[in-house]
C-alpha cells in the first residue's frame, strides 16, 4: 500500500506565497513522475506542474514563472513553491505520483487527499 500525504495549503492574500509538500510512504520500490494537479470549483482537474526522477519539469502556462516544483528523492517528497498567488489559483491541490510498489512490482498512479488553497483579492 502506498500513501500520499499533502500539507501546506491555506488562505493567503493575492501576491502572497505558499509552499505545498507531499510525502509518499508505504511499499515503495521507486517513484518516477511526481506532480501537482488542481481542481477549482465547477472545473475539471488540471495539471499544475510535474517533475520526473531525473529532475526535468513541466508547468501549466498559467503558473510559469510563479510556481516551482522540486523533489527530494531520498524522502520521496515533492514540493510546490507558489509565489505571486492570484485569486484564480484558488483550488483544491492534489499530489500525484507514479509509484512502482514492492508488493506488486508494478507502477501505478496514486493520489493524495487534496489540500485547499484559497487566494483572497
Amino acid at each position: 500500500q502506498v500513501q500520499l500525504v499533502e500539507s501546506g495549503g491555506g488562505l493567503v492574500q493575492a501576491g502572497g506565497s505558499l509552499r505545498l509538500s507531499c510525502a509518499a510512504s508505504g511499499s515503495i520500490l521507486s517513484i518516477n513522475a511526481m506532480g501537482w494537479y488542481r481542481q477549482a470549483s465547477g472545473k475539471q482537474r488540471e495539471l499544475v506542474a510535474a517533475i520526473i526522477r531525473g529532475g526535468s519539469t513541466n508547468y501549466a502556462d498559467s503558473v510559469k514563472g510563479r510556481f516551482t516544483i522540486s523533489r527530494d528523492n531520498a524522502k520521496n517528497t515533492v514540493y510546490l513553491q507558489m509565489n505571486s498567488l492570484k485569486p484564480e489559483d484558488t483550488a483544491v491541490y492534489y499530489c500525484n505520483a507514479d509509484v512502482r510498489s514492492i508488493a506488486t512490482m508494478m507502477a501505478s498512479d496514486y493520489w493524495g487527499q487534496g489540500t485547499q488553497v484559497t487566494v483572497s483579492s
